[in-house]
């Protein structure tokens, strides 16, 4: 039976380890937060006291963690425990140079690794229905592809280390400026004294259909599981998708890429979060653009 170590154990990280102790993996976790201890206790997954005891004896090694300088430190104490062979896979979201610098170092320890991020949220870790957005070789890819599809709908391979971060960002910048847009469309009706659901009966079936519209639609009614009809309980926090916009305008930044939309997304939600809303969902969005709109004239 395939070991896996599993280190992060926070919203997402739980329910895809408790995914993978449900396909029949022997998995042991391990998170130094105590309340996601608990957490993981409650949900009956094995936990280690270290993660050195996590990852002992462990063929597949598994990251979530919340950023790369913690990516970067965590890969150095497994990699100096781990078994030669062992297959190193961070589900992370950070940034393109860290994941890359992480593939070197496990290169140089003679463990093949992946960048493999996630999106579907919450909903979709609880669920198994993620999609994984996967950089590494191709037999690095093809020895993890069983264990990914245990948490996953949908896995890519993007290409080499580092594409699937690449990947990532800039979906993620995408549907940053997409529920920006829907919002904005959906004030706009509110204002003009359009109904939201024949808005949404328009525009979910026309040229302005999106999945910020469809599947995460920022106005209670259209789509019962929208974390609008659950007063914006995340979901994707607001706070994680100003994460991941400001890696999509790190990284644009340090290829010159030309990313007005993103930045000015960024800078939305930026502004949102230092308002105190990054704990809600991203879609909450939707009432500081409404909020914006009372206010002006």
């Amino acid at each position: 039976m395939t070991k896996i170590g599993f280190i992060g154990l926070g919203n997402m990280g739980l329910p895809m380890a408790a995914n993978l102790l449900k396909a029949g993996y022997a998995l042991t976790g391990y998170d130094v937060s105590a309340p996601a201890r608990t957490s993981a206790q409650a949900a009956n997954i094995p936990l280690a006291d270290t993660p050195d005891q996590a990852i002992r004896d462990a063929e597949i090694i598994i990251t979530m963690l919340p950023n790369g300088a913690l990516v970067l430190d965590v890969w150095q104490t497994i990699l100096a425990t781990a078994l030669p062979s062992s297959l190193l896979i961070d589900c992370s979201t950070i940034d393109v140079a860290s994941a890359r610098l992480a593939h070197q170092r496990a290169e140089a320890a003679g463990c093949p690794a992946l960048d493999a991020p996630v999106s579907g949220g919450v909903g979709g870790a609880i669920a198994g229905s993620l999609t994984f957005m996967v950089g590494g070789s191709d037999r690095a890819f093809a020895s993890a592809e069983p264990i990914l599809a245990a948490m996953g709908k949908k896995i890519v391979h993007c290409g080499p280390a580092g594409a699937g971060q690449a990947a990532k960002i800039c979906n993620n910048m995408i549907l940053g400026i997409s529920m920006i847009g829907v919002s904005e469309a959906f004030v706009l009706a509110e204002k003009l004294g359009l109904d939201a659901k024949a808005l949404f009966d328009v525009a979910s079936t026309s040229s302005g259909q999106c999945w910020a519209l469809t599947s995460y639609c920022p106005v209670p009614g259209p789509v019962p599981a929208s974390p609008a009809n659950h007063g914006y309980k995340p979901g994707f926090a607001a706070a994680l998708m100003l994460k991941d916009l400001a890696l999509s305008q790190d990284a644009a930044r340090s290829v010159g890429a030309q990313t007005a939309l993103g930045a000015h997304a960024a800078d939305i939600y930026r502004r949102f979060v230092e308002e105190g809303s990054g704990g809600d969902d991203f879609s909450a969005i939707i009432t500081k653009i409404r909020d914006q709109s009372e206010t002006t004239p």
